[in-house]
């Protein structure tokens, strides 16, 4: 028979429905039965216990809220009976061991990626246009037209045809309704010119001036570190002339990430160009040179200790904890063990899991400069009125993810239980082999777009509800909590960890395949959904306003 609820921890006092519950209804489990006292939904949580008004509620072992009333055993965790609760954290040394997965499966495999002349490898090939400075995304956006449509990678003509067959129905007097939109063709274009290139990335923003200097600074790192990515062949660079972000400024942080920086590199500055139209020309032209000397760059193998993948998690639902993450940190261990690299985000997501983190890295210097960063972030966040425990979405909420405590312990599960070797401020390189936290926000894209800049060369997104999330230099797979979504939004999912919540396959098994589709996606055998989608989000972060 289907198991219907879940014990996360054995120190907990919930359960977890992993179906629809019916008032009245006796759940057994482990030996224990429970009336229940409410309709509880698939992903949310019932109470194992009588509780009193303040008593402490514990889920994945950890303390994740505190009753804010008299609650009977078998009655349903809400926002209104549970208020979010953690335990207080400090550094204190701890003789952390970690016992390794078995990774005799994966020894002496391989990937097929780019060799950068650092050392470095990639798992795919762009090309990438930067703006120095937001007025020059008009610019990007003519150049992005012409480039995308006759090079080859646009992923429009199936919208372009369904409009014109639209328009022709129109005109012929046939009903609209008999139009339907054609199948999306999720192959790689065959008519691309450049086949080694997999794509022409445009980092288009906001910023770059009018903002505090700050702003600026922290935007020129951001560019500087997307220019210096592994998976960059080469980079054209925007530039109006007058902008807070100058292009020393950014040829500057470009020189502090890698001193031999030798990728194709072509700067126009608009106010020193003839014309808007010479600019777009050259810039078009010079780039198309670059294009076919990057071209001439082939996959070869590399050591599975050259991956380097961000795990992140948005759109998470009640089985974000129980399937997705904790397959994905299961994955993280596998990579860890390889002598590869994990990179663990989402300061935020982070509230209430601090302690184990902290007692599992192994620097006390790193320790410290963890609960300084979160501390420091936290109360940025608090000045403009959004501390961290107000981080559940209205989407979290209505899935069973009632609290900040509960969604960041579930959160912590990506970044497995191996030790924290490295921690890294936003846009820091990861350079250390092993587990790194990196502090970006929670919002998909800002977190997104600060993995890549840390050098992610692949990111596994898991998500519950469905998020059409990617990045434009960094392969971003995505991974489904449960077959429903998988089902209802298979367009935008790679991968369906719903077998976990089903019972057909346990967590080891499940974090074997997400790696066996890493090393696929690394060699370019397989293309995640939202690079087909050119699902290429960029959102730089501004210190301290998002969450």
């Amino acid at each position: 028979m289907k198991q219907r609820v879940l014990k996360v921890h054995s120190r907990d006092n919930v359960l977890v429905a992993l179906t629809d519950l019916k008032k009245g209804e006796t759940i057994a489990y482990e030996g224990q039965e429970y009336i229940l006292q409410d309709d509880i939904r698939a992903k949310h949580k019932f109470f194992t216990v009588d509780l009193s008004k303040g008593d402490k509620i514990y889920m994945y072992g950890v303390l994740v809220g505190t009753a804010q009333m008299d609650i009977p055993k078998g009655g349903w965790m809400n926002t209104e009976n549970t208020k979010h609760a953690a335990e207080p954290y400090q550094y204190r040394s701890t003789n952390f061991q970690w016992t390794a997965p078995d990774v005799s499966r994966f020894r002496g495999r391989t990937f097929m990626g780019y060799h950068r002349s650092d050392g470095r490898v990639g798992t795919a090939n762009y090309w990438l246009f930067i703006p120095t400075v937001f007025c020059e995304n008009r610019n990007l956006d003519v150049i992005r037209e012409a480039l995308h449509n006759e090079l080859g990678y646009a992923v429009t003509d199936k919208y372009k045809r369904y409009t014109h067959q639209l328009i022709e129905a129109l005109q012929n007097g046939t009903a609209i309704e008999q139009v339907n939109l054609f199948e999306p063709d999720h192959r790689p274009a065959a008519n691309r010119v450049f086949k080694n290139i997999d794509g022409i990335k445009f980092l288009n923003h906001q910023g770059g001036c009018g903002g505090t200097r700050q702003d600026a600074g922290i935007l020129g790192k951001l560019l500087a570190s997307y220019a210096n990515h592994p998976n960059v062949a080469g980079v054209t660079v925007l530039s109006l002339g007058c902008q807070n972000l100058q292009t020393n400024d950014f040829l500057a942080e470009l020189k502090s990430f890698n001193p031999d920086f030798d990728k194709p590199l072509y700067i126009f500055e608009q106010q020193q160009s003839q014309s808007e139209e010479q600019l777009i020309a050259d810039a078009i032209k010079k780039t198309f040179e670059g294009l076919i000397e990057a071209n001439k760059l082939e996959r070869k193998p590399a050591a599975l200790d050259q991956l380097c993948i961000g795990v992140k998690c948005g759109g998470s639902d009640g089985f974000s904890g129980i399937s997705a993450n904790p397959a994905v940190g299961y994955l993280s261990d596998l990579v860890v063990a390889l002598g590869g690299k994990i990179l663990l985000a989402e300061f935020p997501e982070l509230c209430g899991a601090e302690q184990n983190l902290i007692d599992r890295t192994t620097d006390e210097a790193a320790a410290r400069k963890f609960i300084k960063l979160m501390g420091t972030y936290s109360e940025q966040a608090e000045k403009v009125g959004s501390g961290f425990h107000m981080n559940p979405s209205p989407g979290n909420i209505k899935d069973g993810l009632i609290t900040d405590a509960i969604k960041s312990n579930g959160a912590a599960l990506k970044g497995g239980t191996s030790p924290v070797i490295d921690v890294l401020d936003y846009t820091e390189q990861a350079t250390k082999p092993g587990l790194s936290l990196v502090c970006t926000p929670g919002n998909d894209v800002e977190a997104t777009t600060g993995k890549a800049a840390s050098g992610a060369t692949l990111i596994l997104f898991t998500t519950g509800l469905g998020t059409p999330t990617g990045n434009p230099v960094c392969p971003t797979i995505k991974v489904s909590t449960n077959s429903n979504l998988t089902k209802r939004m298979n367009d935008i999912i790679d991968i369906d960890c719903g077998p976990v919540v089903e019972g057909e396959k346990t967590i080891q098994q499940m974090g074997e395949e997400i790696l066996e589709y890493c090393i696929r996606a690394a060699s370019g055998e397989v293309i995640p959904k939202a690079v087909l989608l050119n699902q290429d989000d960029f959102i730089p972060w501004k210190r301290g306003v998002s969450l």
